[in-house]
């Protein structure tokens, strides 16, 4: 019994109801082949020789797609072993221009921001920062946010990049959408400091049913769901939409009903049972109609 699960897991059988769904509701790594390869490029920029003209990277893909847990991983992993933190993760805040940009960093170095909105201070106390602080590769998650302002903005943006390279000897990484690749490939001199990490939507294929098996054997039910047999395999495909992050939302949800009904295994009709609605279909009329 229980050899669908992996040996740290099987402990878990022993513990309560909620205490299972707890730890299946707990965030987790799931370290597939492009993740792995994302890290392993991430550390190629981390003990790269000094330069003048670094090279950037762009994690770049749809939402929901793991880029993110990527990044923090990555970050959260150096921290751990390193005697100075060299990676820092910024989080772009939602607005346009340059103070929100700066912000951003600033928050992220842990300094003070205040209230003001004197973009040439905030951009002293950055440069102060850096130069004190020292990193190695700076984190833009959802970089997007950034290139929805003025032309000017993004363009000062731009520059921001190129500079701390050749300033402050650090290699930007980007993460965002498609839009970010298009603006960072406007121009060559920006497409010749960036190198592509894609993260695409997942094809059904043997990659995929993997991901399942590795998924079932995180999760403490006391019977197998066999998840990447067909037409479970399928359905959760179909609802996920080759999403990552909806293959796990699915799983998870359809675990936890599991545990709570005292079944124990995922099932196509649990999974039914769910009336889960895929992205793609939640703007519909008829999902909305519900709603009023």
């Amino acid at each position: 019994m229980a050899d669908h699960l992996l040996d740290h897991v099987r402990p878990h059988l022993d513990r309560s109801t909620e205490e299972r769904i707890a730890y299946i509701q707990a965030p987790r790594w799931i370290g597939h082949q492009v993740a792995l390869t994302a890290h392993e490029r991430l550390a190629e920029l981390l003990w790269r020789p000094p330069s003048l003209r670094t090279r950037g990277l762009m994690l770049v893909g749809p939402y929901a797609n793991g880029k993110t847990m990527i990044a923090e991983r990555f970050a959260v992993g150096h921290l751990r072993t390193a005697e100075q933190q060299r990676v820092w993760v910024v989080q772009t805040r939602e607005g346009a221009g340059l103070a929100h940009f700066y912000g951003s960093i600033l928050q992220a170095l842990r300094a003070p921001t205040g209230s003001s909105r004197d973009i040439g201070r905030k951009a002293e106390q950055v440069d102060h920062l850096l130069d004190r602080l020292k990193p190695r590769i700076l984190i833009f998650d959802e970089f997007h946010n950034a290139l929805r302002g003025r032309a000017r903005d993004v363009e000062a943006v731009l520059a921001f990049l190129r500079r701390i390279g050749r300033q402050f000897d650090i290699s930007p990484v980007l993460i965002g959408e498609v839009a970010v690749y298009d603006f960072i490939n406007q121009t060559a001199e920006m497409a010749t400091r960036f190198d592509l990490h894609a993260v695409p939507r997942w094809q059904y294929g043997e990659e995929f049913l993997a991901l399942l098996d590795s998924l079932e054997g995180a999760l403490p039910l006391a019977f197998a769901s066999d998840l990447s047999d067909e037409p479970l395999a399928r359905t959760i495909f179909q609802l996920s939409e080759g999403l990552i992050g909806e293959v796990v939302a699915v799983v998870i949800a359809a675990a936890v009903a599991a545990a709570r009904s005292g079944v124990e295994r995922i099932t196509k009709f649990g999974i039914e049972e769910l009336h889960y609605i895929p992205v793609s279909k939640r703007r519909r009329p008829p999902v909305r109609s519900n709603l009023l």
